[in-house]
């Protein structure tokens, strides 16, 4: 439907009074209006607005009649007409080739859930201004919303080339985002790759950013030795190059080590790398428990950057995890010194550091200091976990019952809170040596969530601490059955029967199902020194024994590797090893215990 004929006199009526009013305002809207291309658009939201009146775009070379056509596509517009406002529109822009007037058809169109009508418009856009990249993406997004894919080739080519030179690289980047919700993501990556082609064959930095790029889409595909491939073929191509290292670091995984090697290989030579890679790195190593690594990441970045505030965080929570309280307080301090210079202060940052500052001073057995910084702590914000500490702090001043009333008349506002409530009465029995009364609670809790393995296991643990083993296997084999993945309940069956030395060929194979799911476990390689301990393999035992020891200093290990080389002969050696265990945690069970029963005296 043209302009040309529409009947202009018979609107004039009945229109006078809106055209009066409207005659007055568009001039001035018109020179105000700077759209720009949004990121998605509307046809790709399922919840997109519908048709809606907009200002009219700027179009410095409408005439008196192109005005009124404009003014009056966007009248049929607000009175419910979306195709006749959309007709007229579309016709003004092709008249005046004006990039807004395009765009708004195209917008009127997607708000209106045309998607075919919107894909007219952007590629009369697209024709006219063949150089016009924001009318490129316009198409390309359309045509993704629309599932069109196959035809999404040319125009992925266009967005790169149309790109400015020094935006090119980036620009490649960018372009999986186009595909985020795309539902065929293995059609989506070959189309893709065929789309990338030319710059996959070469060896510049587009070529680099052309393979991360398709990494990510393998990566979204399901692809993952694929991505691996792709971020291996693109940091060969540049070493230096931060999307390859990106894309490894989503990538690791203990099955996957290459990966890991790639993220390594990037920080090594990028000695001043963002500190954001190396804390992603740093944290993905503590998911994996290789603390003494992680540490040595975060120590790096504090040193290379010393006022980025997060490091601080992490490592002082990680120095606290150690017992290394005067270091834990000076990293704690600094982040606070930090985050209350900048925009760190926002969020969970600062309570954490409070908490954790909290947790110094009570290993410390200075209750009161860690009854002020708990205070410093803002009601709104991690009351579960304060209130946890001041039950802790009460207990320990012989106030049990008050600690747990303290918990008990925490809000429960929904199943989560009332979960979260109730294991933060368990755990504050269990640190009180309460195992009968936690056990029980624990059972209701089982009880009320009995879908979460985890709680099981925790009954598990409880149940071994109160001496009834048969009722601890039954329910560390009820949590491999539901969760065949949980490799703490392999472990920690394993290492039963180990302690019980019994079995000691089956727990030798569940702790190695165990290292198949986390080989790099600290706790789990102690465990299986501590089988092969019980077999006679004191040369295999020690060996590993010492790894798990240097990867993760803690007491109960120690306990484990002064035991191999006190009957080894090694006593002096042995007993500086529970020395050092005593100092990480003078109060462990294990450690107490092995000294007892072999009568040491340190």
């Amino acid at each position: 439907m043209s302009a040309r004929c529409f009947n202009y006199h018979g609107l004039m009526n009945p229109l006078f009074s809106v055209f009066s009013a409207l005659c007055l305002a568009v001039p001035a809207v018109l020179a105000q209006t700077t759209p720009t291309v949004p990121a998605e658009p509307a046809a790709a939201r399922p919840n997109a607005p519908a048709a809606s009146v907009a200002r009219p775009p700027a179009a410095s070379s409408l005439d008196g009649e192109l005005f009124y056509q404009v003014l009056i596509g966007e009248i049929t517009l607000r009175n419910g007409d979306a195709p006749a406002g959309f007709a007229l529109i579309l016709d003004a822009a092709r008249k005046t080739g004006d990039a807004k007037l395009y765009q708004r058809a195209t917008d009127i169109a997607l708000q209106s859930r045309s998607g075919d009508a919107a894909l007219q418009a952007a590629r009369a856009w697209r024709q006219a201004q063949p150089a016009s990249r924001e009318a490129n993406r316009y198409v390309l997004q359309i045509l993704v919303a629309l599932n069109r894919l196959t035809e999404t080739v040319e125009h992925l080519k266009a967005d790169v080339q149309l790109a400015a030179p020094a935006e090119r690289t980036q620009a490649i980047i960018n372009l999986p985002r186009f595909f985020a919700r795309v539902g065929d993501k293995k059609l989506a990556t070959e189309l893709f790759e065929q789309a990338l082609a030319a710059e996959l064959k070469t060896s510049t930095p587009e070529s680099t950013a052309a393979w991360a790029a398709v990494g990510r889409m393998r990566l979204a595909a399901g692809d993952m030795p694929g991505a691996l491939n792709a971020a291996e073929r693109g940091q060969a191509i540049s070493p230096q190059a931060e999307a390859p290292a990106l894309l490894a670091l989503e990538l690791m995984d203990p099955k996957m080590p290459r990966a890991e090697a790639l993220v390594q290989s990037y920080l090594n030579i990028n000695a001043a790398a963002q500190p954001e890679i190396r804390m992603a790195y740093a944290r993905a190593l503590l998911d994996t428990q290789r603390y003494a690594e992680a540490s040595t990441q975060l120590q790096m970045v504090t040193r290379d950057k010393p006022d980025y505030p997060e490091s601080w965080l992490v490592l002082g929570s990680l120095q606290l995890q150690d017992n290394q309280l005067a270091a834990a307080q000076a990293s704690l301090l600094r982040y606070l010194e930090l985050a209350g210079q900048g925009e760190a202060q926002a969020g969970r940052g600062p309570s954490q550091a409070y908490l954790a500052l909290a947790q110094v001073a009570e290993k410390r057995k200075d209750y009161a200091a860690a009854e002020l910084w708990l205070n410093k702590i803002p009601d709104s914000q991690e009351l579960v976990q304060a209130q946890t500490r001041r039950a802790s702090l009460l207990a320990k001043r012989g106030k049990l019952s008050e600690a747990r009333q303290l918990l008990q008349q925490l809000p429960e506002r929904n199943a989560e809170e009332a979960r979260i409530k109730l294991m933060a009465e368990v755990n504050l029995l269990r640190e009180q040596k309460e195992y009968r009364s936690a056990y029980d609670l624990l059972a209701q809790a089982v009880a009320r969530y009995p879908n979460e393995p985890e709680l099981v296991y925790d009954q598990a643990m409880l149940a071994e601490k109160l001496e009834l083993l048969p009722e601890t296997e039954r329910l560390l084999r009820q949590v491999i059955q539901r969760k065949p993945d949980y490799h703490h309940a392999y472990n920690a069956l394993g290492y039963s029967l180990a302690e019980r030395n019994i079995r000691l060929p089956e727990a030798k194979q569940l702790i190695l199902k165990a290292l198949e799911y986390a080989p790099q476990d600290p706790f789990i390689q102690d465990s299986l020194g501590w089988v092969e301990f019980r077999m006679g393999n004191k040369a295999e035992a020690l060996k590993i024994l010492e790894a798990a020891y240097r990867a993760k200093p803690d007491s109960e290990i120690a306990a484990h590797l002064g035991e191999v080389l006190w009957s080894m002969g090694q006593r002096d050696r042995a007993l500086a090893i529970w020395k050092e265990g005593a100092l990480l945690n003078p109060d462990n069970e294990t450690l107490l215990g092995t000294l007892k029963r072999l009568r040491v005296r340190l």
